[in-house]
């Protein structure tokens, strides 16, 4: 895999990762990573990638590993981040997938981008808060929940319950937790080596989530799927389902019984809809 880093027109510096390189006329999926994490793409997904011609990209979200701090910042930029990555690889055209707290910037991508985005993923991510008909908290464990209310109180009061705070184990589920200690240990991986970053850029993530996005999910038009596990206790399956009923021609892919982390087991399927996309989209 190959590591760099490139300058924004702001000054900002962003580090990417390029997974497979020597694959340039593969179709690109960049990987919008989740919250705390960097944003190495999900190691676990290399070889169906692979198979179906696909090149993973991704990149360290604002304060994240290599990347600098962009205070202030919305899901919205994100679009114009992975826009700019695209240019510096020389890529065109380009898929995204986001998992957790990077699903609403992959659809940032998709409802902004709409030229260069072949097809969107959001898996296990949220609605937006102003989503009418949702009942936003329901179904969150409890920390969680407390977590997000803070947020909507501002960053200094979600600094303050962090710091208040405890690791609660009940986020995942037994099967989260098989997961994380066997073929999804590579999650475990990705948070720790975002662990020197702080709290900043998690707080600057939940921040955002619960704020003004800066597009409407509504408007997107491009290719999208939605997928969730029905037993997701970080974010509820209704928040899929809520999108679903507001993109235009989205699929949503419910996945019975699996929850945040072992609905990865099930994201193949997502590449495989990703590469039947492709296939009517010129690229690279």
């Amino acid at each position: 895999m190959r590591t760099g880093t490139m300058r924004r027109d702001d000054g900002r510096s962003l580090q990417f990762y390029d997974a497979t390189p020597q694959a340039a006329d593969h179709l690109p999926v960049i990987w919008l990573h989740g919250s705390p994490n960097v944003g190495e793409p999900p190691q676990p997904l290399y070889d169906a990638a692979a198979r179906l011609g696909l090149r993973w990209v991704g990149y360290d979200r604002p304060g994240y590993g290599g990347s600098t701090a962009q205070p202030g910042r919305t899901v919205a930029h994100a679009a114009w981040d992975v826009a700019a990555l695209a240019d510096h690889l020389g890529l065109t055209h380009y898929a995204v997938m986001g998992h957790s707290g990077g699903g609403p910037h992959a659809l940032a991508c998709a409802a902004l981008t709409p030229e260069r985005v072949v097809a969107a993923v959001s898996i296990s991510g949220l609605a937006p808060m102003n989503a009418r008909g949702l009942d936003w908290f329901a179904g969150l464990y409890p920390g969680g929940e407390a977590e997000l209310r803070a947020a909507v109180r501002g960053a200094q009061a979600l600094r303050e319950h962090l710091a208040a705070g405890d690791f609660d184990p009940a986020m995942f589920t037994e099967d989260d937790w098989a997961q994380l200690n066997g073929d999804w240990a590579w999650f475990t991986e990705v948070v720790t080596k975002a662990e020197p970053s702080g709290p900043e850029p998690f707080i600057d993530d939940d921040v955002a989530s619960v704020g003004d996005w800066g597009f409407d999910p509504g408007s997107i038009a491009v290719p999208t799927l939605l997928m969730h596990g029905t037993a997701d206790r970080v974010t509820p399956a209704a928040h899929s389902r809520w999108l679903a009923e507001h993109i235009a021609g989205a699929n949503l892919l419910e996945v019975p019984g699996a929850s945040h982390i072992s609905v990865m087991t099930r994201a193949h399927h997502a590449l495989d809809w990703i590469a039947a996309q492709a296939t009517r989209t010129p690229h690279p």
